[in-house]
């Protein structure tokens, strides 16, 4: 007997949430933040607007369905299973924070606050949802394929990601590692930079487009469905023993990126989840492209 669809709502903890966990008292929050020049009132409307399109969406559910939530800090230990609709009610980010954890799921995404938010990956607003979750299970329902990037290690350690993934020393020290692509006839290069960037076209319309800007364009960016990726080193430093030739480029298909570490620990992380990130030391190869899994968006 096939399961009931579960609806799986995934939020954040507000900032007002978060200030009144630090200090206690709306009061005590309110006074903090007028000392700098601040008011609680902005804050706490937010907070306000976040709760009722969390009421209207779990309203919106069918009667019919099983539902759940998580919280964000909470995703990395959250079971998914194959017949859940996972809806997020949210930022953009958000989305991308998920789809990490996702085999499949169709996802939801509702903007808790139309006008801040681009709505690039929330697409659809709380009143939306007593209309469109009913329908989601729907064969004709629209349901865009989003690229995603994967980085997979020699010991099998394997990270996705939906906007980029870094690749890194941790904290603010200067990474060492040789650069190269498969494709390239086996050319490597030995860099030092503050580290490499690889993106998808939804992570083209944040922090990749920002380092493409900086560059001057160059190459066309991906579409959000496109089969294709953009990397690019940060601030590569040139030295006798270390280049610069390779510093930016594009990732069709199965092509892959290369790099394997030449210092202590390295670290690569996706769509800004450093506590979720995957560890390299000395000697280690990760390999960097199109990842097969997509996100399946609705809308």
């Amino acid at each position: 007997m096939s399961l009931a669809p579960r609806a799986v709502l995934v939020h954040r903890t507000t900032e007002y949430e978060e200030l009144l966990a630090r200090h206690g008292t709306h009061g005590q929050a309110a006074f903090f933040l007028s000392s700098r020049g601040r008011d609680i009132e902005e804050i706490a409307e937010r907070h306000r607007r976040t709760r009722r399109a969390l009421a209207e969406v779990t309203g919106a559910i069918p009667l019919t369905w099983r539902q759940t939530r998580v919280e964000r800090t909470d995703l990395d230990r959250f079971l998914f299973a194959p017949e859940d609709v996972v809806i997020v009610v949210g930022q953009d980010g958000l989305v991308a924070n998920v789809a990490k954890y996702l085999t499949g799921q169709p996802v939801v995404g509702i903007d808790t606050d139309p006008g801040r938010n681009p709505g690039v990956l929330v697409r659809h607003r709380p009143r939306d949802a007593g209309v469109l979750l009913p329908s989601v299970l729907a064969s004709a329902t629209g349901l865009s394929e989003l690229t995603m990037v994967e980085a997979v290690a020699d010991d099998t350690q394997r990270l996705l990601a939906l906007n980029e993934i870094y690749l890194g020393a941790a904290g603010h020290q200067t990474a060492r590692y040789r650069l190269g692509l498969e494709d390239d006839g086996g050319v490597v290069e030995a860099q030092a930079s503050s580290g490499v960037l690889v993106g998808t076209g939804t992570g083209a319309t944040g922090w990749i487009r920002s380092v493409w800007q900086e560059r001057g364009g160059g190459f066309r960016l991906p579409g959000p469905t496109e089969e294709r990726l953009v990397w690019f080193v940060r601030e590569a430093w040139p030295s006798p023993a270390t280049g610069t030739s390779y510093v930016a480029g594009e990732l069709a298909g199965s092509g892959r990126l290369t790099l394997t570490v030449e210092s202590e620990r390295i670290v690569a992380f996706g769509d800004g989840i450093e506590s979720d990130a995957v560890e390299l030391t000395w000697g280690q190869t990760v390999r960097v492209g199109v990842c097969g899994e997509r996100l399946r968006l609705v809308g």
